[in-house]
């Protein structure tokens, strides 16, 4: 069995318990080196053979799975935060389809999540928003024109921007063309969970003048919308009136 594992954001206690034991039990680990904090392959054996996938293509690492997989060896495939956000794992799964070779995902933490951890903040506040985009910045990896930040801004829903922080005032020129406005909150958390995270907040007005001075260009997430700060209302789940499964109401909020 080949399992797909994520790593979480980077703190090596934020991999799941079920991830760590995967690792923990793996002869060959392939980890993507260029984000994953390579502290989480502590909990690798030392007899383990460890493969970084930063300078591979996708045939050299299926090439390597399958060998392992056939050697009989366990096989953990770790990528950064949860797997299946931009971890393109979907051509390596049709890879070992192809071979008719069984694997499993092991969800991780994301950094979008993190993220707002970091912050404090909750991204589905009542009366605020009830939806959550997860996007990124058209890059060399394009983004269908229906996806992109200047549509998706319509909606003004709690926004996770990945992959786009040395592009920042493009992603303000979007959001804002897009119905966002100029007053909206926004903020930056550079490597969320690292020893080295950090944060950047301001409006969509300042933010890139803030990330230009914090020199901060890669490895960030951008969360923007008014779950940052403002009003919102009392969610109905902890309200004495509000009647469930669980509660009878009281009828006076209490």
């Amino acid at each position: 069995m080949i399992s797909f594992v994520g790593a979480g954001p980077g703190d090596p206690d934020l991999i799941t318990l079920k991830g760590q034991k995967k690792l923990a039990q793996a002869d060959l680990v392939i980890y993507a080196g260029s984000l994953v904090n390579p502290e989480i392959l502590s909990h690798c054996r030392q007899e383990a053979t460890i493969y970084n996938s930063a300078s591979m293509t996708l045939e050299e690492v299926l090439a390597i799975m399958i060998q392992g997989h056939e050697e009989g060896k366990k096989v953990v495939r770790l990528h950064t935060g949860d797997p299946s956000i931009y971890g393109a794992i979907r051509e390596q799964m049709d890879g070992l389809d192809e071979k008719n070779i069984a694997y499993e995902v092991v969800p991780g933490v994301s950094s979008f999540v993190a993220a707002a951890a970091s912050l404090n903040r909750e991204l589905t506040l009542p009366g605020v928003s009830q939806t959550v985009i997860i996007t990124r910045l058209s890059g060399r990896t394009l983004v269908p024109e229906k996806e992109s930040l200047r549509e998706l801004a319509r909606h003004n829903a709690s926004m996770c921007i990945f992959l786009s922080t040395h592009k920042i005032k493009d992603v303000v020129q979007e959001l804002i063309a897009g119905g966002y406005e100029k007053h909206c909150p926004i903020a930056l958390v550079y490597k969320a969970s690292w020893p080295e995270e950090k944060k950047v907040f301001g409006t969509l007005e300042t933010i890139a003048q803030k990330v230009e001075k914090a020199g901060i260009e890669r490895t960030a997430m951008i969360l923007v919308g008014s779950f940052l700060e403002g009003p919102y209302e009392r969610s109905l789940l902890y309200d004495g009136s509000f009647t469930h499964g669980y509660r009878i109401g009281t009828g006076d909020g209490a």
